[in-house]
């Protein structure tokens, strides 16, 4: 947030609801961004580094649900999906791709504000508790910097394979937690197809030899035969 004020960006094709948007976020004095369409929606959010995206998914370049898929790949930016599609199955699959709360047009300017201030409140909690994703992940002996885009294990820099980072980045970000072959390939592969899962073992094998100090023993990356797998969380030192 830039002297504490929030800055939204708005991914609106339309010119009257993009208006409506911006001049409502004026008037509470919200600092505020536009792009309209997907490509500059990308550009923005990594340039401009907003607090709040609020999103349409019917963007004339590209749908917006691979906005959301392109973005979450790289950042924990909360996104507000803003759509005329109204259907659970549109809903379900925005906030599957990482979107943060959907809200459907038409939509009344009180409740889009009501929505913001609940996100804002949820960002302020994270950041007092000090949750919101560090630029380093500390995991026992394993750190990430994610900055920098560099991994070492003790003291020992590893050098990764871009997939095998990538692999390890998403294990990371949600450590503890069994994530599915299904899940992995879809946030890490892109068009991900069936056969990929034989490439999937095949990075999955190499980067644990390069982190995994006892070829025996599964210290930080754990396989759930037949599901996926899990980051193990350690004791940090």
């Amino acid at each position: 947030m830039i002297n504490g004020k929030p800055t939204i960006l708005v991914v609106e094709d339309d010119p009257p609801i993009r208006n409506l948007i911006t001049t409502t976020l004026q008037t509470q004095h919200y600092k505020y961004t536009t792009a309209e369409n997907g490509e500059k929606a990308l550009f923005a959010a990594t340039s401009g580094k907003p607090d709040i995206i609020l999103l349409d998914l019917g963007l004339p370049d590209m749908d917006g649900i691979e906005v959301i898929k392109k973005i979450r790949s790289w950042s924990v930016i909360p996104i507000i999906v803003i759509s005329a599609r109204s259907d659970d199955k549109d809903k379900i699959q925005a906030l599957d791709a990482g979107a943060d709360d959907y809200l459907t047009k038409p939509f009344s300017v009180e409740e889009l504000l009501a929505r913001l201030r609940s996100t804002l409140r949820r960002i302020q909690y994270l950041e007092a508790r000090g949750t919101v994703e560090e630029a380093v992940f500390h995991n026992g002996d394993l750190t990430i910097d994610y900055t920098s885009a560099t991994v070492m294990l003790g003291e020992e820099e590893l050098h990764l394979m871009p997939m095998e980072y990538n692999l390890l980045c998403l294990l990371a970000r949600n450590v503890g937690k069994v994530l599915t072959h299904n899940y992995i390939l879809d946030k890490v592969w892109t068009n991900a197809i069936e056969s990929d899962l034989s490439s999937l073992r095949v990075y999955m094998a190499s980067l644990r030899k390069k982190i995994e100090v006892d070829k025996n023993e599964a210290k930080y990356i754990q396989t759930h035969i037949g599901i996926g797998y899990r980051m193990i969380k350690m004791d940090n030192k």
